[in-house]
């Protein structure tokens, strides 16, 4: 049975699957509106997904084709997966923030075969083996691209603007640019007392930015056509403590449950991250590329253990650390190194 969870105020939340994936399930939450229900999230592209969400809508006395309108936090197939058939089956609006609808556009548009080419020649820069390239190369030859998530993701046709209310009749549901998981992450604050009424300031949608027990993944932002030296970690950073100095009542994040004392977990994060920061330059008193530093970092695994594809989020995770480190003035790249390594200074 669909998994409901009333949480007052006209705002529920349904627990949405996500296939053969470690975090189990996607919290879409529904937004009772003037005009009708609104979604922050969709789920999965996945059958038994769909299932799930219409057959908690149902639970709700609602119907898909009643869905006024998609809010997205972010580009992610298990977020933002489920919204094109909301709009095919309702004629619901899609609203996202421009940065992340650029990465949607970019992927529909590209070649099947230029993810994999743009990886395959990442990973050789930051000092992957042969044979951890060898099966992307593989895939690309064979033609399983286009089995690849967010292909065929639906382009949103409303723009979130940070700072601005939504067009929600009845609501005061506020954009938050919170850019680090994605480049275009935004979180929604309602702007409405808490049906409870407990203290604080509204409720927050925080999508995978704030996490009760989770540490949200932050590496680099991919477009194989810009060169532009990001700073992922600095940005979550950054929009961490803006969040946290919102004074919320309570977090309805996207997985796991909701949560109060978003200021007490935002300082649990940057604690965690400037503690990975000084574990890692420990392991940079001698030169090393980003795949070695990677495969000496401190996961919830050995490294031996990690899949494939989740050694490739690893890695990119590491240069983001990288990244911040540079920016800082704490690490430098070692002049001549191919492929390049780092070392503290």
């Amino acid at each position: 049975m669909t998994q409901v969870t009333e949480h007052g105020g006209g705002v529920w939340s349904l627990r949405v699957p996500i296939p053969d994936n470690p975090l189990g399930h996607t919290l879409v939450h529904v937004l009772d509106t003037d005009r009708g229900p609104v979604l922050v999230d969709t789920g999965w592209d996945d059958p038994a997904s769909w299932t799930e969400l219409t057959d908690g809508l149902t639970a709700l006395g609602l119907s898909v084709r009643e869905v006024h309108g998609v809010v997205i936090t972010h580009h992610h197939p298990d977020h933002h997966g489920l919204s094109g058939r909301v709009r095919e089956e309702s004629g619901a609006w899609i609203a996202m923030h421009a940065a992340d609808t650029a990465v949607v556009r970019r992927t529909r548009e590209s070649e099947p075969g230029t993810w994999f080419d743009y990886l395959a020649r990442k990973l050789a820069a930051v000092g992957a083996p042969d044979e951890h390239i060898a099966p992307l190369r593989a895939a690309r030859a064979s033609g399983r691209t286009r089995t690849l998530p967010g292909l065929r993701s639906a382009l949103p046709d409303r723009e979130i603007v940070p700072g601005e209310l939504l067009d929600l009749a009845g609501r005061r549901l506020r954009a938050i640019w919170t850019p680090g998981h994605t480049p275009g992450h935004v979180c929604l604050h309602l702007e409405e007392e808490h049906p409870s009424r407990l203290p604080g300031h509204g409720r927050l949608f925080s999508g995978d930015h704030l996490l009760p027990g989770i540490s949200p993944h932050i590496g680099l932002y991919e477009d194989p056509d810009d060169l532009t030296e990001t700073d992922p970690l600095g940005d979550y950073l950054d929009s961490l403590e803006r969040i946290g100095r919102l004074g919320v009542a309570e977090v309805l994040p996207a997985h796991q449950h909701a949560f109060a004392d978003a200021a007490g977990r935002v300082r649990e994060l940057l604690d965690h991250h400037e503690e990975r920061l000084t574990g890692l330059l420990a392991l940079l008193a001698t030169p090393l590329t980003p795949w070695q530093l990677a495969e000496r970092m401190e996961w919830n695994r050995p490294w031996e253990q990690i899949p494939h594809g989740s050694r490739n989020i690893a890695v990119s995770e590491a240069e983001a650390h990288l990244r911040r480190l540079v920016k800082l003035g704490r690490a430098e790249p070692v002049a001549g190194t191919e492929p390049v390594a780092y070392v503290a200074v």
